[in-house]
């Protein structure tokens, strides 16, 4: 066989590739038609993966505005607390000086509701050119006050007093013996206290006080923040009364409140324990935190055995307390600082099983005698370590060095204060006058101090 002779012939060559060639054409189309089938099938997943998701979204953010606008309309009922209020003017049950503005001239606005309760509607809110916080209790929510009886008081009930006939002296000592019990019948001041009351009722300021008044102005000392704002009205720790109708009241507005955390429009997304490790970081420069926190201990001293009596602070949170421009510190709420006179005459009728039981607000707590079943009336802390252990971290972050120790040092020993230690006002005193005197020394020298 020559060596240059094909290893087939021509012709069965081309069978035998023709032949080989052919089962590869059924692959060939397979994989022509397959690319474009896998992307649709791809697009197809990728689609309804998406309509997955957004369906998921939907849900989920339709709930959450469910729960949300449920919760809005049980603590936002300001429309209802206007109404019943204005339809009481219009029959002369009560008047004030913001009466005419909320229900004639419309002139005194409810804007962004600020409510933690059902019963105690805040809003903020404007009064032609000033702007504030208005207040409101509402009908058909029990309300509870301590020192009244203990049975909630329906706010139908709120308005029957004074009488028809009841003379303007009659009033005044109306007034001196409620007075007399919230803060206590040894008081030698309540006269001027009483006066104080008697000059807020007067609202159009023409000398004399009409029933519808005299109503509202009753009403209105039935609520602890109210009695504290004419108790401290010449010490600047409370934002003034603007103006009232019935039991709704405006104070005016303190600029930046809370005292510390993290602005609303974040707080609302961001989770409680996240929320707590970065609320104290929106605060002002350490010179003016600490001159906020003389402030509070400033409120303290004036609320331990003050002009009128002594105060408990029963919630000394954060959101109690606001300040202005100047640092200057403002209650913001004040429902929960209670006369120590009517809080001991109130906790002595509290029946108990433990300590536990003789708890008022968040921080008021006293011990249960066993023996009686009966709450004691001696608070376990007093004010001020309270608001020591409020002040810890918010004054301590950022402290100058050179003092830092010794102001850790007389915290954590305003801390340990306890209300049921022997000479209490001698070791309150010296606590507070250290804490004070230590700050004021780092910011006597500051343009704003």
């Amino acid at each position: 066989m020559s060596s240059s002779a094909p290893l087939c012939p021509p012709l069965l060559c081309s069978a035998l590739c023709v032949a080989m060639a052919r089962p590869q054409l059924p692959w060939t189309f397979f994989f022509f038609f397959w690319k474009p089938f896998h992307t649709q099938a791809r697009v197809s997943y990728m689609h309804m993966k998406y309509l997955f998701f957004s369906w998921l979204v939907v849900f989920v953010g339709s709930w959450v505005v469910y729960v949300e606008y449920s919760s809005y309309t049980e603590l936002c009922r300001g429309h209802q607390c206007t109404k019943s209020m204005c339809s009481k003017y219009r029959k002369g049950v009560v008047d004030g000086s913001a009466c005419s503005s909320l229900c004639e001239k419309d002139t005194l606005y409810l804007a962004r509701c600020l409510s933690t309760q059902a019963d105690n509607q805040v809003y903020s809110g404007t009064w032609g050119d000033l702007e504030g916080l208005i207040k409101c209790q509402m009908d058909e929510a029990p309300r509870y006050d301590l020192g009244s009886d203990t049975e909630p008081r329906k706010e139908a009930a709120a308005f029957d007093k004074p009488t028809k006939g009841t003379s303007v002296e009659r009033f005044r000592e109306m007034v001196l013996t409620h007075l007399k019990a919230k803060v206590g019948g040894e008081q030698a001041n309540l006269g001027e206290l009483a006066r104080r009351a008697l000059a807020a009722a007067d609202a159009n300021r023409d000398g004399h006080i009409s029933l519808a008044e005299a109503r509202s102005s009753w009403a209105l000392l039935q609520l602890n923040e109210f009695l504290l704002a004419l108790a401290l009205q010449d010490r600047g720790h409370m934002p003034k009364v603007l103006g009232f109708c019935g039991d709704l009241y405006m104070m005016e507005k303190v600029p930046h409140a809370p005292l510390y955390g993290l602005p609303w429009v974040l707080e609302v997304w961001m989770p409680a324990g996240v929320r707590r490790s970065l609320d104290q970081w929106f605060t002002p420069a350490w010179p003016h935190r600490a001159k906020i926190s003389m402030g509070l201990l400033e409120l303290v001293e004036d609320l331990f055995h003050g002009t009128f009596g002594s105060f408990l602070m029963c919630d000394l949170s954060a959101a109690s307390f606001g300040y202005t421009k100047r640092h200057d510190l403002k209650v913001v709420d004040a429902q929960y600082v209670v006369p120590e006179a009517a809080f001991q005459e109130a906790i002595r009728q509290q029946r108990c099983d433990a300590d536990g039981d003789c708890l008022y607000g968040v921080d008021c707590l006293t011990s249960c005698d066993l023996t009686k079943h009966r709450c004691t009336t001696e608070v376990t802390k007093p004010n001020l370590a309270k608001a020591c252990h409020t002040l810890k971290d918010y004054v301590l972050r950022g402290a100058p060095p050179d003092i830092r120790q010794e102001l850790e040092k007389q915290l954590y020993a305003c801390m340990a204060l306890r209300g049921l230690a022997e000479h209490t006002e001698i070791e309150h005193s010296l606590v507070l006058n250290n804490l004070k005197t230590l700050l004021w020394k780092k910011i006597s020298h500051t343009k704003d101090s």
